[in-house]
């Protein structure tokens, strides 16, 4: 009997044994696979693979404040021009990411000294820039939030995630607000001739299938440098330069700037301050709570608190589309109408002149639609307005892109390039429109 007990005892003590081996297997197992996830990468369209740098910038893309940008549209509504132009500020933000990695590299090649602490504050800052950006980017800084834009919405998301990770991004924010006494890596992440900039012309250009925009990112990366703490150009680069700056001009006026994608995103501000309108004089309209939150309250980006960053991180164009979809069957016709315009890509029709609209124009498509529709003429101005673009392909009253010669001497890109339409870039160049129902013509 004594045998047989030891012998089943032996026999639980055993299988205990192998658990708690299993257990401890699993748990090394789970914590080596974390570790490894932390250091994965995405398959990139324009760039091939991007590798993630290190832990922190995991966590980071990670939070749901970052994740949301893969709900925020790059381009806006330019999709109802350029179809395949659905790509993300998610795609962005990991692109600009990429090539910051790039520059890097190179400025340390060319034995610029940058730290380990400034190289993670660096890719902090140009992975959350965009951060701020809400539904459908510029419409939403132009409606229901107000005296605001999305770089200070991005330094308050920014200042709350420092928070969360114990002071991190110290560093990045410095960087991001100017603060930082190397001035080049604030002109890598925000200048005439950054991150920012190589990576969405590229990828506006690709996924606009805009040709016009292609730009050799990396023959101007690999032509960086540091001079006085300034980044430069070295002189070998100035066509690139040129070719840049010029394909940033024909992106602004042939997508950015595209009548349609323009007089989209202007509807669709006038429909979310006609819902903002309507929702403070206690009209109840159905949206996300996000949205509602936003439309029943006068916003201000400087008082944005813990509670309204948080709601604002809530909104996304998916907000904003579902409620077009319920709100082009509101009986308020402003609403709907407007509503029905973006849903069904029957917009306004827009036209461009170098020349003023007068008022005169303007009051008369107001009161034949008034009379058209039997609305009010406060009603029917949301149809009918005017407005103004401007496009300044590179203000040398900025910081300015700066070309090392051969001689050490440090020169404008102007100054240093014989190609004259460089200098006819500098300018101002403005163009008006007006937008009025179709109906009208």
């Amino acid at each position: 009997m004594q045998v047989i007990i030891k012998f089943y005892l032996t026999k639980i003590t055993l299988v205990i044994l192998k658990t708690i081996l299993e257990l401890n297997t699993f748990v090394k197992i789970n914590n080596v696979v974390n570790q490894v996830n932390k250091f994965k990468i995405f398959n990139d369209p324009i760039y091939g693979f991007i590798s993630i740098p290190n832990s922190l910038i995991y966590d980071l893309i990670q939070h749901p404040y970052f994740q949301r940008l893969r709900r925020i549209s790059q381009m806006g509504l330019s999709y109802l021009v350029y179809p395949g132009a659905n790509h993300t500020r998610f795609h962005h933000a990991l692109g600009c990411m990429h090539i910051m990695q790039k520059a890097i590299d190179v400025l340390r090649f060319k034995a610029i000294e940058i730290s380990a602490e400034e190289e993670k504050a660096l890719y902090i800052t140009i992975l959350l820039h965009d951060i701020g950006h809400g539904p459908f980017s510029h419409a939403m800084e132009h409606s229901i939030v107000e005296k605001g834009n999305h770089e200070l919405i991005s330094l308050q998301f920014m200042h709350k995630l420092n928070k969360e990770f114990n002071g991190e991004l110290d560093l990045a924010i410095q960087i991001f607000t100017g603060n930082y006494l190397r001035n080049f890596m604030l002109q890598l992440v925000s200048s005439q001739l950054d991150m920012d900039r190589m990576d969405y012309l590229q990828r506006d250009s690709f996924y606009s299938g805009v040709a016009e925009g292609s730009i050799n990112a990396d023959r101007l990366i690999q032509m960086m440098n540091v001079v006085d703490n300034n980044l430069v150009i070295e002189e070998k680069g100035i066509y690139s330069v040129e070719n840049f700056l010029i394909a940033r001009r024909l992106m602004y006026w042939q997508v950015y700037f595209h009548k349609t994608s323009l007089v989209a995103e202007l509807i669709l501000t006038k429909i979310l301050k006609r819902a903002k309108e309507l929702s403070q004089k206690g009209e109840s309209l159905n949206c996300s709570e996000a949205l509602s939150y936003f439309l029943n309250n006068k916003i201000e980006v400087e008082n944005f608190d813990d509670l309204i960053l948080e709601k604002f991180s809530e909104l996304d164009d998916y907000d904003i589309i579902s409620a077009l979809k319920d709100w082009q069957n509101h009986n308020d016709f402003i609403l709907s109408t407007l509503s029905k315009m973006i849903i069904n890509r029957d917009l306004l029709k827009i036209t461009m002149s170098d020349e003023k609209f007068t008022q005169i124009e303007i009051d008369e498509y107001v009161r034949k639609y008034a009379d058209l529709q039997n609305i009010s003429l406060s009603d029917s101005n949301y149809f009918v307005f005017k407005g103004k673009i401007r496009n300044q392909a590179y203000n040398k009253n900025q910081q300015q892109i700066q070309v090392l010669k051969k001689n050490k001497e440090v020169v404008d890109i102007i100054f240093a390039s014989d190609q004259l339409i460089l200098k006819a870039l500098t300018k101002n160049i403005s163009k008006y429109y007006i937008c009025f129902p179709k109906l009208l013509i």
